[in-house]
């Protein structure tokens, strides 16, 4: 007898994870994309530097990566995404 309510319970519970994962929609925490152009003198650092907090390292990674740069090259006029 108990083996089977634990089973039901059991199933209930899949299926309400089931159901979970099929209908569970992004929150779309990530926010708006911000564009930044390029000016002449920037640099990866400046521009992480000023507009993140804490360590700019990750921000240049962050930066290069949502940009699909290979290296810390950029050049004036060129916008990036600032993620």
């Amino acid at each position: 007898m108990f083996v089977r309510v634990l089973l039901r319970a059991a199933a209930l519970a899949g299926l309400a994870l089931l159901a979970w994962s099929v209908l569970a929609a992004p929150s779309g925490a990530r926010g708006p994309r911000t564009l930044y152009r390029v000016r002449p003198a920037d640099t990866l650092w400046a521009i992480a530097q000023s507009h993140y907090g804490g360590d700019p390292r990750s921000a240049i990674w962050q930066i290069k990566s949502a940009n699909h740069l290979a290296g810390g090259v950029i050049f004036p006029g060129e916008t990036l995404v600032l993620p």
